[in-house]
């Protein structure tokens, strides 16, 4: 995801909720509400997630206190455990002392067990993050066990350690329990190492294999699996930005088409009617500002798609004069639809190459937008020789080739297009996408709204 919010600018904080769409465009949370959950740029669903999941690496640069987080958060899981270990260990021996007769004392039993497993939870975080941080890897994996196996030996000198300061331990030759550090008879500091060293050989084997090595077991799936979600969320990043490039290259293709046919229908008035030539290159520079207008965009408004085609339609207009007519035929309430830039245009010059430059006498082109059933239909139609195989693709221009690709890479199989050739003779191109509304803040005016009120 984007460090800053594609509508505001605003930065996106490391633990703040974000909204993304399939292609990365990136959303705070109030400007996401605003566009009710769908990206303005491509269209596609905004889904909250978690901006600290996005890209741990990035995340980490960006926010240098998360590391303490994470190891505050290690800590106190660590504490937490060990207590509760200890407070079960603490009510087993009550009850299986209450069941055999035996002396019990719960707040004696506590201290035992709080004395034994409170003494790991210092130990436990810097073994969890160790591990974490060098997990056995096939490259050095001889040399990471070596280490591993020296460090539950340190791992058990340590925790003896604790374990003789804080609580204490049987003495064999006095048959009861004693201090490591402090002579009770005298009052007075005394570290008996015979001590240490029993209870280090008592310990070291459970707490090599009942401690040190589960702890170095859960680090090693925790860090195999957050290196797992690394590679799955790269991988879904790559193949978004792969499915955008791919979009942007589709569009990129579009452009020069249509503007070679329209230079090239400017180039063929040139020599016979240089006033109608000049309206055209006018109308020309319209289009160019509209194109530039939407560049990046890979959908918009439904009625800014129409504000293009009819500029388009205007230029062949002059082309073909009574020769071409154009019926409209929307419908008003899908005029804020969202609909892919260069939609319309590819379609309606193929109408017009195909349909009404093959004709001798006058033709006509009728462009059809209506929503029904949550689908939003578009049908471009045309009453021209007609070409092709019905419902085949294969022997089309480039710009119903392209058309096609970028439906399917925008809207998968929630898609249709369809080429038909109606009884009456002609030819109809049928798209089907999703009804999508545009957000109210990107909607803006468009000059074919205004002329269809005022025509």
């Amino acid at each position: 995801m984007k460090p800053n919010c594609e509508e505001c600018g605003l930065p996106l904080l490391t633990d703040a909720e974000a909204y993304v769409c399939s292609y990365e465009c990136t959303f705070c949370p109030e400007c996401a509400s605003k566009r009710q959950n769908l990206c303005s740029r491509c269209g596609g669903e905004l889904v909250r997630r978690p901006r600290g999941r996005a890209t741990p690496t990035a995340s980490a640069k960006h926010n240098p206190d998360q590391p303490a987080l994470r190891t505050w958060l290690v800590w106190a899981i660590s504490f937490g455990v060990w207590t509760l270990i200890a407070v079960a260990g603490a009510v087993t021996m009550y009850q299986f002392n209450r069941t055999r007769g035996l002396p019990r004392n719960f707040g004696d039993m506590l201290i035992l067990e709080l004395s034994q497993s409170l003494t790991y939870a210092p130990l436990t975080p810097f073994v969890f993050l160790i591990a974490c941080r060098y997990p056995i890897q096939r490259r050095a994996w001889r040399r990471r066990v070596v280490l591993y196996i020296v460090g539950g030996f340190f791992f058990t000198l340590a925790h003896v350690f604790l374990r003789g300061l804080t609580y204490k331990v049987w003495d064999v030759a006095t048959a009861s329990y004693a201090s490591a550090i402090w002579n009770s008879h005298a009052h007075v500091l005394k570290i008996r190492w015979d001590l240490f060293q029993s209870l280090f050989f008592y310990n070291v084997v459970d707490d090599i294999t009942g401690t040190y090595v589960p702890i170095v077991l859960i680090a090693h799936v925790m860090s195999y699996y957050t290196s797992f979600r690394q590679r799955e969320l790269r991988a879904s990043q790559l193949q978004a930005q792969l499915a955008k490039a791919r979009l942007q290259a589709l569009k990129s293709q579009l452009q020069p088409h249509f503007l070679f046919n329209t230079m090239h229908s400017i180039s063929a008035l040139m020599l016979t009617d240089v006033r109608a030539a000049d309206r055209m290159m006018t109308r020309l520079s319209d289009l160019l500002r509209m194109s530039l207008e939407a560049e990046g965009t890979q959908v918009i408004a439904l009625s800014h798609e129409l504000d293009f085609v009819n500029c388009y339609l205007e230029i062949e207009k002059i082309r073909f004069e009574e020769r071409l007519n154009i019926i409209w035929d929307i419908s008003p309430e899908t005029l804020d639809a969202q609909v892919p830039h260069l939609l319309l245009q590819p379609l309606v010059d193929n109408a017009v190459k195909h349909g009404i430059a093959r004709l001798p006498a006058a033709g006509q082109i009728r462009i059809t937008v209506k929503s029904q059933g949550g689908e939003l239909q578009l049908e471009i139609s045309d009453n021209g020789p007609g070409f092709g195989e019905a419902g085949s693709f294969q022997h089309t221009g480039l710009g119903l080739r392209i058309t096609r690709e970028r439906l399917e890479s925008l809207y998968g199989q929630d898609q249709s297009m369809e080429l038909l050739r109606p009884p009456e003779g002609g030819s109809t191109v049928r798209v089907s996408i999703p009804f999508r509304p545009q957000p109210a803040e990107s909607k803006g005016g468009s000059a074919f709204v205004a002329l269809r009120q005022t025509g």
